[in-house]
């Protein structure tokens, strides 16, 4: 029995099955009393089990009947229905379906086919690829008010990461998702975030230069030198109007990648040092700016001015090659930067932020491997910023997209506001509450 005890663990309590989803009920009586009397219910005992429907597929059929009139000889007929894309017998439910699978759920264009050929649906994957640049280009307007509202903000985090483009004939080629980041939430600061990815072939400082042109405020982003141009004129290294924050969480990863392969004191030390500066932030996440402020200059500060020293320390008698002086010039090279989250309430001690906007893409990246265009890397880059922007605002992506796609091609462009992610869900609980009453 102790044996068996061991092998399997006391299941832990189910969680409640939630209200929403539909229930069917069917009561179960018992067998006629034997004597014939006169029976009834005084209570009742109920078992909810889960249960799962499988996927299935319907065909809308529309049917316009052309009616004659006998007394004028009119004929007249409905017009036909509005396609979300011309000529793609596909409903807004159907392509919303494939887009979540692939930006959301990270399955590739030919495991979809494969889960569709088995229930009798032939969707090629190349008829996929090709409907959702169709959809890209009807939904770019939203990625562009995206990208907007981002540059709206006083701060913003930025990164980037590679991901295998094809050229045909010519092999492969690296490209970059760049991804940009509103997100003040934990300052106190409710505004809706979002991010924008935008897809290029190079890595150069054009690229971000591009993206955030006339741009003025904070960008927190990584060490990598294309971001330098937005900072400095290359020229005359005079400031511009982006300035400049510096990420602890690239600083410390630099000296955890060291203990990972071989026992290192100072980089020991130097982990310890860094987390004491992360532990300062977990008190003050979601408090006002003020108060960030005042608690980093009062704690943060005094640790600042003894880390500095001691890296400038650790560093000699190093080789300039050598892992750990890499790892220790990394946040003496751009100090001011790095120190800069300790003189405004608003700023971050790291990016981890918009590390975690870029996690659907490398959980992604895995399954479908590469980019088959650059017209494909565009399409995804805006179903990454919308999908991951929906995330970010707790929308429900798969609905959101339904009914976007379904009312897009006939919005007004000028209120082309109204179906962000966040507009779109506060005009849904509205529409509920008045239902409900």
């Amino acid at each position: 029995a102790s044996t068996m005890s061991s092998a399997f663990p006391p299941t832990p309590p189910c969680v409640p099955i939630p209200p929403h989803i539909p229930r069917q009920t069917t009561q179960h009586l018992p067998e006629p009393c034997g004597c014939g009397g006169k029976e009834t219910v005084i209570c009742e005992d109920v078992s909810e089990v889960l249960d799962y429907v499988p996927a299935c597929f319907r065909v809308l059929r529309h049917v316009r009947p052309r009616i004659a009139c006998r007394s004028c000889e009119t004929i007249r007929q409905a017009p036909a229905i509005d396609l979300p894309l011309p000529k793609v017998m596909a409903s807004s439910a159907l392509l919303a379906h494939l887009v979540v699978s692939r930006f959301v759920d990270h399955q590739p264009w030919h495991r979809q086919s494969v889960i569709l050929r088995r229930q009798g649906v032939e969707i090629d994957r190349d008829v996929m690829g090709r409907w959702s640049r169709k959809l890209a280009w009807l939904m770019a307007p939203l990625g562009e008010r995206l990208l907007a509202h981002i540059l709206e903000a006083p701060k913003i985090h930025g990164d980037e990461t590679p991901v295998t483009l094809l050229l045909g004939e010519d092999g492969s080629h690296t490209a970059y998702f760049w991804v940009y980041l509103r997100d003040s939430r934990s300052s106190g600061d409710m505004s809706p975030p979002a991010v924008a990815f935008r897809f290029t072939t190079g890595r150069g400082g054009k690229h971000p230069a591009a993206h955030l042109a006339g741009y003025r405020g904070y960008l927190q982003a990584d060490g990598y030198a294309g971001y330098n141009a937005l900072y400095h004129d290359p020229k005359t290294k005079a400031p511009r109007g982006v300035i400049e924050v510096g990420c602890w969480a690239h600083s410390r990863r630099k000296f955890t990648d060291i203990l990972e392969k071989n026992p290192s004191p100072v980089a020991a030390e130097a982990v310890v040092r860094i987390s004491e500066l992360f532990a300062i932030e977990r008190d003050i996440k979601g408090a006002p700016p003020d108060e960030r402020r005042r608690v980093r200059q009062q704690l943060a500060l005094p640790k600042l001015a003894a880390l500095r020293p001691w890296l400038q320390a650790q560093m000699q008698g190093l080789s300039s090659d050598s892992a750990l002086a890499k790892a220790c010039r990394y946040p003496l090279n751009r100090w001011a930067a790095m120190v800069r989250y300790c003189e405004n309430g608003l700023l971050e001690i790291s990016n981890n932020l918009v590390e975690n906007a870029l996690r659907g893409v490398a959980l992604g990246r895995r399954n479908w491997m590469f980019v088959g265009s650059t017209k494909g890397g565009d399409a995804s880059a805006l179903f990454y910023s919308l999908a991951e922007t929906c995330r970010l605002n707790g929308v429900e992506p798969e609905a959101w997209f339904t009914d976007v796609i379904e009312r897009i091609g006939s919005h007004p462009i000028n209120r082309i506001d109204e179906l962000l992610p966040w507009h779109w869900q506060a005009a849904r609980e509205i529409q509920n509450l008045e239902q409900a009453a």
